[in-house]
């Protein structure tokens, strides 16, 4: 996991609960790596334009004279204003007012939606650490409000590496039912299928979650191919990969599964080695770079 850039702080706010406010500045936690492209002309390789084209009017539209409409119904649309939704934009505040505090395992992680660094501003060193220090001994994380950007969020903040991060997070209409997925309750365990299955679980447990084994393989093979064409190699493509048979007794696939552990002597999974940067990498984060 590479950090090249420095933190840089993307806002500001305060932390309120009863008397107390503490001063604070956010941070992006993570963001996505992955290897994005423009598109281009085939013909003649230039980067295309995109347009706003009206098929009623045949003409290209420009940014200036383009409206917003919510469909209410098919092609009937109620037009609003960007003045009217600014309107009903939340009170601009950069108070985090907190509602509760509730224990972490009592929040299910589907209503987790970014993540924030948290850090003390100027003159809150002291009550960010009191806040931080009573929720790790006290084993609870908050939720509260905080409008960012205009909008509304519900918010959770948690102790976590010493310090606080801020979860922005879903409401509860904006996660779907889980009730209207098919479940496999209707499937009938066989007996001793739940002891082998908890064998084989218990053979590829850890205790802990290591981060640094898990690389995304798939962007390192899209770099070496565009670090490949950079240079000018000629890339021959992969051919496809031999699919695994379905399986079909379950209990001698999870008693097959075992006794591979056992004949190969692993008692843990092993962890992959952390994958260096390719050498020829330089070309390609520059083009992408260049596109930005």
């Amino acid at each position: 996991m590479v950090q090249t850039m420095a933190p840089h702080s993307i806002g500001s706010g305060t932390i309120s609960f009863g008397l107390v406010s503490i001063p604070v500045r956010l941070f992006t936690a993570a963001s996505p790596a992955s290897v994005s492209f423009n598109l281009l002309h085939a013909k003649c390789g230039s980067r295309i334009k995109q347009q706003t084209f009206c098929p009623v009017c045949n003409e290209v539209v420009d940014r200036a004279s383009l409206v917003r409409g919510y469909e209410f119904t098919k092609d009937q649309y109620a037009r609003v204003a960007d003045e009217e939704l600014k309107s009903l934009e939340g009170e601009a505040s950069k108070v985090i007012d907190i509602a509760e505090f509730v224990p972490l395992q009592s929040v299910d992680p589907i209503f987790f939606e970014k993540t924030y660094y948290l850090g003390p501003d100027k003159g809150g060193d002291k009550a960010y650490r009191l806040l931080a220090d009573a929720m790790e001994k006290g084993g609870r994380v908050a939720l509260a409000k905080f409008v960012m950007r205009g909008k509304e969020s519900l918010v959770l903040i948690r102790p976590a590496r010493g310090g606080l991060m801020l979860h922005t997070m879903y409401f509860v209409d904006e996660v779907r039912d889980f009730g209207e997925i098919d479940r496999g309750q209707s499937a009938k365990i066989k007996a001793g299928e739940l002891e082998l299955a908890l064998q084989l679980i218990d053979g590829l447990s850890n205790d802990e979650f290591h981060p640094e084994q898990y690389q995304d393989e798939y962007r390192h093979r899209v770099l070496d191919l565009i670090n490949q064409k950079v240079e000018g190699k000629e890339v021959t493509a992969a051919g496809p990969q031999v699919q695994r048979a379905q399986v079909i007794d379950l209990m001698e696939a999870l008693k097959e599964s075992l006794a591979k552990r056992v004949a190969a002597g692993e008692k843990k999974p092993l962890a992959k080695a952390k994958r260096a940067e390719p050498a020829a990498a330089a070309p390609a984060k520059k083009a992408q770079a260049a596109k930005r």
